[in-house]
């Protein structure tokens, strides 16, 4: 019988690559739900080579445009997902969630009751919305596997080990394009070359993230609070190679590394087929990396932001949103060329320490609109600070 599965965000490189796999494996899989924001075109070219009867268009106007264009299709057509129990009418086998940002959070939370097993790729919805996610997760008995190579890399090594067990993790960052660039050079650096990541082919955003280290903030934000730890246990190690994920030492004794290519297809179709063994062809092990792993401590005075990580309560809080924001916020201003690099580090650290937004670290969030009008309110402040 065909597993049943939905791809929340189908457009993007996770949902992509969540295609690939399906691809070469279709007599396995029957794919009821694609999304996308307002890719139209890609997303009925997916529906048509994967015989897809429900896709969803979040954005309106595509989603008019796309009632018109294919007025013709057989294709069911879908603005929102509180139409879910319109489409998915049993619970599927899986749902892939990979819809970049914040506004991934509702979909998210609106479609674990429809799935036996959800994996998440959308950073934003652990970091901001965990302890939601994780009573819906309780409420509907749907199992979740984390999709990030780190996060997925420790929820590996943890099987048949409880978080008690645990010592110390270890989560590694290539250190982006700039690690053994001298920090008096970084006032030269171009918004090029900081898209130009060494490893991994990403989006614009988590590739400036990448390249300012808060990408690592934030894995380490989601590692507390999906593995129900202090974040005293959680260190960063940079890693130029990505070919070391995770390091787990427990109190047994046992140290436990996970490797594998810096390939995003590879913790997917892992996730996908848990628990099974399936092979995947991939390259020989690369020893000469394992031979010189060059494993280091973050460089604080080139990377700052990692501090930020010092100054954060060990309970969910709303200021995990109000640092989302702020960090969205400037990458987009660098990205625009309206700020410097430097700049970047410095307005996230400053702007993220004011005390009007300090307050929000007392708050945890009750329900989406806390998380959504919070954004709303950070966006507004922002715009009035004139960047």
């Amino acid at each position: 019988m065909k597993k049943k599965i939905a791809i929340l965000g189908s457009t993007g490189s996770i949902g992509e690559n969540t295609l690939k796999i399906i691809k070469k494996d279709k007599k396995s899989f029957q794919i009821n739900l694609l999304t996308t924001n307002k890719n139209i075109n890609k997303i009925f070219k997916q529906s048509k080579e994967f015989k897809v009867k429900n896709i969803i268009i979040s954005d309106l106007n595509s989603y008019r445009k796309a009632k018109i264009k294919f007025k013709k299709s057989k294709i069911n057509i879908y603005n929102n997902f509180d139409q879910l129990n319109e489409i998915l009418k049993k619970k599927n086998d899986l749902i892939m969630s990979s819809i970049t940002g914040l506004n991934g959070l509702v979909p998210t939370l609106k479609s674990i009751k429809y799935t036996k097993k959800i994996l998440i790729a959308n950073k934003e919805s652990i970091i901001c919305g965990w302890n939601l996610i994780y009573k819906e997760l309780k409420k509907n008995k749907t199992n979740f596997i984390p999709v990030d190579s780190e996060h997925f890399s420790i929820w590996s090594l943890l099987q048949n080990y409880k978080t008690i067990n645990i010592e110390k993790i270890f989560i590694t960052a290539s250190g982006g394009p700039f690690l053994k660039m001298p920090k008096e050079k970084f006032s030269n650096i171009s918004v090029k070359k900081a898209l130009n990541h060494p490893n991994w082919r990403m989006g614009k955003k988590i590739t400036i993230d990448s390249a300012t280290l808060m990408n690592k903030v934030f894995e380490v934000i989601e590692a507390k609070n999906i593995f129900n730890l202090d974040y005293g246990k959680i260190s960063i190690l940079t890693h130029p190679k990505s070919y070391l994920h995770a390091i787990v030492k427990f109190k047994n004794g046992l140290t436990k590394l996970l490797l594998h290519e810096p390939d995003m297809k590879i913790p997917i179709y892992n996730a996908i087929y848990f628990p099974h063994i399936k092979r995947i062809k991939t390259n020989k092990l690369n020893f000469k990396i394992l031979n010189n792993l060059e494993l280091r401590e973050v460089d604080i005075k080139k990377f700052p932001l990692i501090k930020l990580l010092n100054k954060l309560p060990n309970y969910p809080s709303l200021f995990e949103t109000v640092l989302i924001t702020i960090n969205d916020y400037l990458v987009f201003k660098f990205l625009k060329k309206k700020i410097n690099f430097p700049k970047l580090i410095k307005l996230i650290d400053r702007i993220s320490n004011l005390k009007e937004f300090q307050k929000f670290k007392k708050i945890k969030p009750k329900n989406i609109d806390d998380i959504y009008q919070l954004r709303d309110y950070v966006s507004l402040k922002l715009d009035n600070l004139g960047i």
